[in-house]
Parts: structure tokens; sequence; C-alpha cells
């Protein structure tokens, strides 16, 4: 490696610090939602699928909100649900989830919101707002 580039990778990685590293969705399986759940986690679950417009809109706010809030991704397990494998799932029927970007707030058996194919900021946060809220007891 030249000395140039090991300075420019240093300094690009010393630029990473003191920014919150904002972690990946987990991708959905019926036993890491089980797990989650019994663990007494507050679950947020994203069904969306990669073609979705309104699904990449959804995300690209919850992509804003986490890195504005370090709390919700400190307080709350993030769920994908890929629409293609799981929209015909016992999941998706148990829960009548009625299309993709679908979000939905869980903890334990009770599910404590849900929204819709709804892509504005003030709605979306409002929804990680209650989660980080039923998460934190507060």
């Amino acid at each position: 490696m030249k000395r140039r580039d090991f300075i420019a990778l240093g300094a690009a990685g010393l630029g990473m610090l003191g920014r919150p590293a904002m972690a990946d969705p987990l991708n959905y399986s019926e036993s890491l939602l089980q797990k989650h759940l019994a663990a007494g986690d507050t679950v947020f679950l994203d069904f969306k699928a990669s073609w979705c417009g309104t699904c990449a809109a959804q995300d690209r706010v919850l992509k804003q909100l986490k890195a504005a809030n370090p709390a919700y991704e400190a307080n709350i397990t993030f769920i994908d649900v890929d629409w293609d494998e799981y929209g015909k799932s016992d999941l998706v029927k148990r829960m009548r989830i009625p299309r993709r970007s679908t979000l939905v707030v869980l903890k334990g058996d009770q599910e404590y919101g849900r929204i819709v194919a709804q892509t504005g900021v003030d709605q979306i946060r409002q929804l990680m707002d209650s989660a980080l809220a039923i998460a934190t007891g507060s």
C-alpha cells in the first residue's frame, strides 16, 4: 500500500469517529421474530419489496430519522420482511398485513401501531417515537 493511500484511508476512518454507526435491519425469519418478542424487545417490522417505490421512500425516511436519533436503533429491533418472499406467509395472514410498505410496532404479543403506505416524516417519526417510548418505558 502506498503511503499516501494509507494516510487517506486513515483520515477517512478518523472522519467516521464520533458518528453513530447505523446498523442494517435484520432480515425476517419466524424464529428471529419470536426470539426478540420472547425477550421482551420492541420490534419494528418493515414489510417491503425491493421494487416498491413507496417502500424506498419509507426507507429513506427511516434512515434519516435513525441518523438524527441514535436512541431508535439502541432500543428498537428493526426487522425487514421481504414481501416477495413472505407476502403470502402465515405472518402476513395472521397480522392482516394488507400490502407491502406496511410498518408495524410489536412488543410481546401486542401490536402498538402501524402505518400503511405512508411516507411522511411526521407519521413515521410518530410511529418510531411510540416504539421508543414502549421500549424505554417512558
